[in-house]
């Protein structure tokens, strides 16, 4: 007999059916259903408080879900550990940073490398000269434009390149599924365009979900757009659907 969590063939990479979370009275989430296609750029987008990170939690599976499922490739996700989703190749960054300021970026790349690769460490082979990991670690900086910064020490990069060096921590153990929570919070416009033409760049099988509080942005880098307002979905289509869209634009755009 096949194991629960076993993956299977399917349409969708991501697919959510009547997801929500529930703090107390508060639906953070409410019944929203998601399809996310193989190699598909979507953004999630909505005010402060409308449950987008919430959701990410869930998909994630740093918060368990209220009601609904999960699924990822065809397999039930819902009750799966964090670990073992990311195992499958799914993989988030955050809106505050997770990097390491007193070591390198390669040396930063390397360790989420390490990590994600489940490669031990032995007394004969140090990290420092396991020349796979080395390899893997500079492909993927160059992936993000960070190898020409491989032995600056990351308290001395800018805040767009620790931006840039969180999404290589993140593509660190090839994921299929990358979720990317606030990519261009705090950089400047300059930063902001920079950090969109690395997004589109990005490998086109790997499937990206994205919370984006720059419209122009969000627009620019995903195909298609999901709307939330407390919690719920109300409207979902094309970017250029979401463009048109009366109540998107009365809320969101200022329109």
């Amino acid at each position: 007999m096949a194991r629960r969590w076993a993956l299977t063939s399917s349409d969708f990479a991501l697919e959510l059916q009547d997801v929500s979370k529930a703090f107390g009275g508060l639906h953070a989430v409410d019944g929203v259903a998601l399809t996310v296609r193989p190699g598909e750029r979507r953004a999630l987008i909505g005010p402060n408080g409308a449950g987008k990170t919430t959701l990410f939690n869930l998909i994630s599976g740093a918060l368990p879900v209220t009601s609904g499922t999960i699924t990822l490739f065809g397999g039930d996700v819902t009750g799966m550990a964090q670990h073992r989703r990311a195992a499958l190749g799914l993989a988030r960054t955050f809106q505050i940073s997770n990097l390491l300021p007193s070591l390198t970026v390669l040396e930063n790349c390397l360790l989420a490398v390490q990590a994600l690769t489940r490669t031990k460490l032995v007394m004969h082979r140090p990290l420092a000269r396991d020349a796979p990991l080395h390899e893997r670690a500079r492909a993927t900086l160059a992936a993000v434009g960070l190898e020409d910064r491989a032995g600056a020490a990351v308290k001395n990069l800018s805040h767009g390149e620790q931006r840039q060096l969180e999404i290589a921590l993140a593509l660190a153990g090839r994921p299929r599924v990358l979720l990317l929570d606030e990519p261009t919070a705090g950089l400047s416009p300059a930063e902001s365009r920079l950090m969109a033409d690395l997004l589109k760049r990005l490998d086109p099988s790997v499937t990206v979900l994205i919370i984006e509080h720059d419209m122009d942005i969000a627009l620019d880098v995903a195909r298609n757009v999901t709307v939330l307002h407390y919690g719920r979905v109300i409207a979902d289509g094309s970017r250029e659907e979401i463009k048109e869209n009366a109540l998107v634009r009365e809320i969101y755009l200022g329109a």
